[in-house]
């Protein structure tokens, strides 16, 4: 392909990202910007020109060995739903802008321990840039079929003008907020977009390649099984092996975390903690999926070619060779996505570390002119302009002098073991309070020289030596010493074996410093509160221990030179009436000094805000003591807030208990008026109809008809067996209440029981025209009060007659077994049960609200006494809810 028609396309692929970035910071609130899967696919970060390309080289070459790199990230993702939400939440707490100010403030914002991490990731990431460089270069070179020119000097080496492209292009993707802490929309949109792109494309290679240009996977496999070494290709040749990909998976693992464009989108660019549920499946997933055609394009290409050469594009050399250029371009632009969103994101991150870090705080803090905000922030974007321009560049030398001769994989390992170096003093520092300032950076410092003494300088010797002197006879000739064999041990890959030293040494200072020296009382502190973060980050402002002397006007003054009047004025309005306190307070406490070092933080870096708030403050030292029992205190405070809180909590339930309760006694206190009157009522009306028959018989003479007289007698003798029944229901209630009543338990016939029930009824039910159905005939004996149990069917039988309507009405009584108890219901097809009376019919005194101005006859005490006897049995009775016509009252008695 011509150089102009590739560069187009480039161009043409930079303006779509930059109008993705511009549509997604203009949208920011969006949900299509503001969801689990764009958060996901930001974390395909990861995924670099190394996986693009180099995976496909290693697997050519060495087979199933490029995995471990992917599997230590599988391993870590379950983990995040605990470790890397802890430091997302402390990284939100302290507007943490960068790794090296996350770090830096665990230990006390020690302002070196920040400067050393940014010079480590330093280290750690230009061989990672010049490895995007030298990506892009050759790929370049491949598609526009000019490989056999070799460039001179910079001005016609066309990886040059790649690289200032990417600087133009990443500075002015990343500088555009002074804040650092600010989270970039329009970056995590474009890399969301990146990871899809070189995702789609490099499947659409492996499923051409597979399946078109070879007959599926069985095909590719037995052609390469032809060359005699698939053994080798597809198992660990040994123990040795074993170690290699232990090593390999620990370090891909702390990778995950600690490189500085993951920590940037995985804590940093993080909106919402809960996304972390959808990542822990769905980026695993991501390289599962990237990881699906590797090997099978590795082995096409071996089949190809007949050579390993140029193994790591065989993507891209696959389609060319075939005459393929339309898709050996879009394989291209995949790659180039690889390369953009890694540049970009890690260029990000590291500017921030640098002016935050490394040139703020050591000499550039004093050049911060007062009182003009606009300028200052000026300064500090060009400061971290100059910074991603300056790392670019220096990636590019690094490829020129070192890349050129090294393998994707090999310098995508070198930055990993130098980033590892980071692991102890960040992972034990988290959940360990005893680490201390000087044990985190002896144990970088030490780690770090080792794995550039294993790793580094072996390359780098021969590179300009021309021999190889130093790697096979060591350091003064002594063969202890050698840098791929320290002490002996030979066995290991050289990345495996400096991360094996390396870590050793690095931990082991880490916990020997850690154990004989303390730390001063700032970085006590901060340890406690990042190891109980959960109970700290309660406390906000309040969690910092100080003491001495301040004022407010003067912490202003520092907050107006980098914020500006209007907003430094408005963050202190804020902080006052979220404590209450008055506004021309004078006097500043520990809170307002934690939270003015927050809110410079973001724009400055932890250790320069700490500088400057402690330039105008004057600051007591505190023993390590005091600052222990303040702390405790403080978590004292948290606990007693705690059980206060669940206190009230329980006060609350409790007074809402109360008030259903006084609520309840007042309904039931209604409904005990109302039963009384009932009750007064049902008393008073066969006693009226007895004495006004009675008087009738006795005023009247003897000519009364004997047919009316008798008719008198009759209404007499009904009224008087009425008087009877409401007296022995009120009876029998009392000594169920009090427990008075003793059941006669004999072994009966349930049928005969229900047999019993019906016939007494259904003169009642046959005035009414309804119709009473006895479902199941068979007979089932158990132990039970016959007399009792009749009068509970008796009782449920008239309800449902009650309020069945005349000439329709359907009652249906059946029983069935269950376990250890025989179910009996008597279902009706009446009016039913009103939802909210299903609670209540068994209560004593309650009516039914819905009965229309006309009661049914009754004292409300029926239902009550047939729960009492149902209860005396060992039994229990409910009515069935969502019954769609009428209604089910089902009771249970125990059988053995």
């Amino acid at each position: 392909m011509n150089n102009y028609a590739l560069i187009t396309i480039i161009i043409i692929y930079l303006a779509v990202l930059f109008y993705i970035a511009f549509l997604a910071e203009k949208k920011r609130q969006s949900k299509w910007v503001n969801n689990p899967y764009v958060y996901t696919l930001s974390l395909a970060v990861y995924c670099s020109a190394w996986t693009y390309y180099g995976s496909v080289g290693i697997a050519a070459n060495s087979g199933i060995n490029f995995l471990p790199i992917y599997l230590g990230p599988v391993i870590a993702a379950p983990l995040w739903i605990v470790v890397l939400r802890k430091i997302i939440r402390i990284s939100k707490q302290h507007k943490i802008s960068s790794i090296a100010d996350f770090i830096s403030l665990r230990y006390g914002n020690n302002r070196f321990l920040g400067a050393l991490v940014t010079i480590v990731c330093l280290f750690g990431t230009l061989p990672y840039i010049s490895l995007q460089l030298k990506a892009v270069s050759e790929t370049f070179e491949i598609m526009s079929d000019d490989t056999s020119y070799v460039s001179t000097t910079v001005i016609d080496d066309s990886t040059f003008y790649v690289a200032l492209l990417l600087a133009i292009f990443a500075t002015f993707f990343g500088t555009q907020n002074t804040d650092a802490s600010e989270k970039h929309k329009g970056i995590i949109a474009t890399v969301a977009f990146e990871s899809v792109l070189k995702l789609v494309f490099f499947l659409v290679i492996g499923v051409y390649v597979t399946y078109y240009l070879f007959d599926g996977t069985t095909d590719i496999y037995n052609q390469i099984s032809i060359s005699g070494n698939i053994k080798q290709l597809t198992t660990l040749s040994g123990v040795e092996d074993g170690f290699n990909w232990f090593f390999l998976i620990g370090l891909s693992f702390m990778a995950i975390f600690l490189l500085p464009r993951q920590f940037q989108v995985s804590v940093l660019e993080n909106n919402r903690e809960k996304h972390l549920k959808k990542a822990i499946w769905l980026f695993p997933l991501y390289l599962l999926l990237f990881n699906l055609f590797v090997i099978f394009i590795a082995w096409a290409g071996k089949i190809t070619f007949g050579s390993t050469q140029n193994a790591e594009y065989y993507s891209l050399l696959l389609p060319l060779e075939n005459g393929n250029s339309f898709l050996a371009t879009l394989v291209f632009l995949g790659g180039f996505s690889a390369v953009i969103s890694m540049v970009i994101v890690s260029t990000l991150a590291l500017s921030t570390m640098v002016s935050n870090n490394l040139i703020i705080p050591y000499g550039f803090l004093d050049k911060f002119i007062k009182n003009q905000p606009e300028r200052n922030s000026k300064y500090i974007k060009n400061i971290r302009r100059i910074s991603i321009f300056t790392i670019i560049i220096s990636a590019y030398f690094f490829y020129v002098s070192f890349s050129k001769e090294l393998s994707l994989y090999s310098i995508g390992l070198i930055s990993f073991v130098i980033i590892a170096q980071l692991a102890p003093s960040f992972f034990i520092g988290l959940y360990w309070n005893r680490g201390s300032s000087k044990a985190a950076i002896t144990g970088i410092i030490v780690g770090f020289l080792i794995a550039v003494y294993t790793l580094v300088l072996p390359f780098t010797i021969q590179a300009f030596t021309g021999t190889d002197d130093f790697t096979q006879f060591g350091l003064f000739g002594i063969s202890a010493l050698k840098p791929y064999a320290l002490f002996g041990i030979d066995f290991l890959s050289p990345p495996a074996h400096a991360f094996f030293w390396s870590m050793t040494f690095n931990m082991l200072c880490y916990a020997v410093f850690s154990l004989t020296s303390k730390g001063n009382y700032r970085e006590r502190n901060y340890a406690e509160m990042f190891v109980d973060s959960k109970n700290f980050s309660t406390l906000q402002d309040s969690a910092l221990v100080w003491k001495g002397e301040a004022y407010v006007s003067d912490i202003k003054s520092v907050l107006i030179r980098f914020l500006g009047e209007k907003r430094a004025t408005r963050a202190l309005t804020i902080f006052f009436t979220k404590y209450k306190l008055p506004q021309d307070t004078q006097l500043a406490d520990a809170r307002l000094i934690n939270f003015s070092e927050k809110l410079l933080t973001g724009s400055i870096g932890s250790a320069s805000a700490k500088i400057l708030i402690a330039s105008v403050v004057k600051e007591e030292q505190i023993s390590l003591v005091e600052v222990l029992k303040i702390l405790e205190e403080s978590k004292e405070n948290i606990v007693s807030n705690k059980v206060l809180l669940e206190k009230s909590n329980e006060l609350s339930q409790l007074s809402s208990k109360l008030k259903d309760a006084n609520e309840e006694l007042i309904s039931k206190d209604k409904q005990k008026d109302e039963f009384l009157d009932t009750v007064a009522h049902e008393l008073k009306t066969p006693i009226t109809g007895i004495r006004a028959a009675t008087e009738l018989l006795m005023d009247e003479d003897d000519d009364m008809p004997k047919e009316i007289k008798a008719q008198f007698l009759k209404n007499i003798l009904q009224d008087t067996d009425r008087l009877g029944r409401l007296i022995h229901n009120i009876l029998d209630f009392e000594k169920l209440e009090t427990g008075r009543l003793h059941l006669d338990l004999q072994y009966q016939d349930i049928q005969k029981t229900i047999h019993k029930a019906i016939s007494s009824i259904s003169q009642i039910a046959a005035k009414k025209e309804i119709k009473i159905i006895n479902k199941n005939p068979h007979a089932f004996s158990t132990n039970y009060d016959e007399d009792r149990i009749l009068q509970v069917l008796t009782n449920l039988l008239s309800n449902a007659i009650k309020f069945c309507n005349p000439k329709t009405g359907v009652i249906e009584i059946d029983y069935k077994l269950g376990n250890q108890f025989v179910e009996i219901s008597v279902t009706d097809n009446g009016k039913g049960i009103p939802e909210e009376d299903h609670k209540f019919i068994f209560d004593k005194f309650y009516q039914s609200k819905h009965q229309n101005t006309i009661k049914p006859q009754g004292s409300g005490l029926g239902l009550a006494i047939t729960k009492q006897i149902v209860e005396k049995h060992n039994g229990k009775i409910w009515a069935k809810k969502d019954v769609k016509n009428g209604a089910t009252l089902v009771f249970t008695i125990p059988f053995k």
